[in-house]
């Protein structure tokens, strides 16, 4: 495997490489829509990059490394898990992003000086590792409500929906059509045809704790301000309002309203075909066969 890129990197003050811009990369033969650089006067640095596929499998030790690797993700070379990440939040510096660009920390206070001495209008959108996806990347047949909720490196495929409340971190994403109202937090991946409500969360793996990989099948729905701390098969449900761990103790039931036993989250990872909800009279959590099917508005999926 070779993977070339050629990217544009911005700097501070002192020379150091704040973010790199990566519009031109041939990945194996599968290439992005830019071809080649115009010819504009610039001050910037171009950087040209010639990888193999263990590449992809060495830590991350610099930020031109750092800023490809995400940008594989967003442009959907890689799947999300499926390279090596370790060390990308040592190796990515602290920017101040604004409406003039990617600014170091030690550059912002002069140039917030400098914007109102001469009436220049300077817009401090986020101080972040991460920058907002669509600043490097438009990702195609994709719609985003709120742009500044998606960092780079999010993995969005054709006939995604993000409204204004959905999040999608990096190295996460949707793998189909899906409305995202809640949100994907980093390692977690959502199937085809799957709506996450309104202030729904996913369990991610960052900040220590958890090490299994959480994922949403197809098919699936998680109910308004619902939670989720296992991997969930396909065609499942989890009731509105109900955060599902792997602790959580769960009375399981057949098709025919039979009880199975009771089981922790953890246990039922996977499981296809489940309805999960809280018993409003005793609060306990049970799981029964799913007879519906989720199914999303086609008119609201095309993103044409």
């Amino acid at each position: 495997m070779q993977i070339k890129a050629t990217g544009i990197s911005s700097k501070s003050s002192k020379g150091k490489i704040l973010e790199v811009f990566f519009p031109i990369i041939d990945f194996d033969g599968k290439k992005t829509h830019i071809k080649e650089l115009p010819n504009y006067e610039t001050s910037k640095e171009i950087i040209n990059i010639s990888w193999c596929s263990e590449d992809l499998e060495k830590p991350i030790s610099d930020v031109i490394s750092a800023y490809l690797k995400l940008h594989l993700l967003s442009y959907k070379f890689v799947l999300p898990n499926s390279i090596n990440l370790e060390g990308l939040f040592d190796s990515l510096p602290n920017v101040v992003w604004t409406n003039q660009g990617a600014i170091s920390i030690d550059d912002i206070d002069e140039k917030l000086i400098e914007s109102k001495l001469l009436n220049q209008d300077l817009n401090i959108r986020s101080i972040d590792k991460f920058p907002p996806l669509t600043d490097f990347i438009i990702p195609e047949n994709v719609r985003i409500a709120d742009a500044s909720r998606v960092r780079l490196g999010a993995y969005l495929s054709p006939g995604t929906t993000i409204m204004h409340e959905g999040f999608v971190n990096f190295n996460a994403g949707t793998l189909g059509k899906a409305m995202i109202e809640g949100r994907i937090s980093s390692g977690v991946v959502v199937g085809n045809n799957s709506d996450l409500g309104g202030g729904s969360s996913t369990m991610g793996t960052l900040s220590g704790g958890n090490n299994i990989k959480i994922s949403v099948g197809e098919n699936c729905l998680l109910g308004a301000n619902s939670g989720l701390g296992i991997p969930l098969g396909n065609n499942c449900i989890v009731e509105a309002g109900l955060y599902l761990t792997a602790g959580t103790k769960i009375e399981l039931f057949d098709e025919n309203g039979n009880s199975k036993g009771i089981f922790k989250g953890s246990e039922l990872s996977d499981s296809h075909n489940l309805v999960f909800i809280r018993n409003s009279l005793n609060g306990k959590v049970i799981a029964k066969t799913n007879k519906s099917k989720v199914e999303l508005n086609s008119q609201l999926h095309t993103n044409d």
